[in-house]
């Protein structure tokens, strides 16, 4: 019975409808992002964008495209390279810090080997720890 109230092409419709719209909503969040994003924009003029986006937003989105839209990419490249390096950041700091390479490590107990805090047997020890784990 639903068949012949709602046919093929209506269904197709519907459907492309939907992918429109949601298109057009991740359209509208991305437009919102940048707008708070940029650093080029002060308080007033990201107000006047919001505004004009809230009141009249297929305009709205569509100006900000037309006057704005090729800073987009570029501030958010910015951000994801930023992302990055803090996230490199982090992993160096977590995962040991500069300059403690097995190399590095293994002339630390060659000197404390030479100032006679560790013991030629001590030092084989925690040599072969050293390169078992690298």
């Amino acid at each position: 019975m639903l068949a012949t109230n709602y046919p093929v092409l209506d269904i197709f419709l519907t459907t492309l409808y939907f992918f429109i719209f949601i298109i057009w909503l991740w359209l509208l969040f991305m437009v919102f992002i940048d707008i708070f994003r940029s650093h080029d924009l002060h308080g007033w003029a990201k107000a006047l964008w919001v505004i004009g986006i809230i009141i009249m937003p297929y305009l709205g989105v569509l100006v900000y495209l037309i006057f704005r839209g090729s800073g987009m990419h570029d501030r958010a490249a910015k951000q994801a390279a930023l992302q990055q390096k803090a996230f490199d950041k982090y992993v160096k700091q977590t995962a040991g810090t500069p300059g403690s390479t097995t190399a590095d490590q293994l002339s630390k107990l060659a000197e404390l080997k030479t100032k006679g805090v560790l013991t030629d047997a001590e030092f084989e020890a925690e040599k072969s720890k050293l390169l078992a784990s690298a």
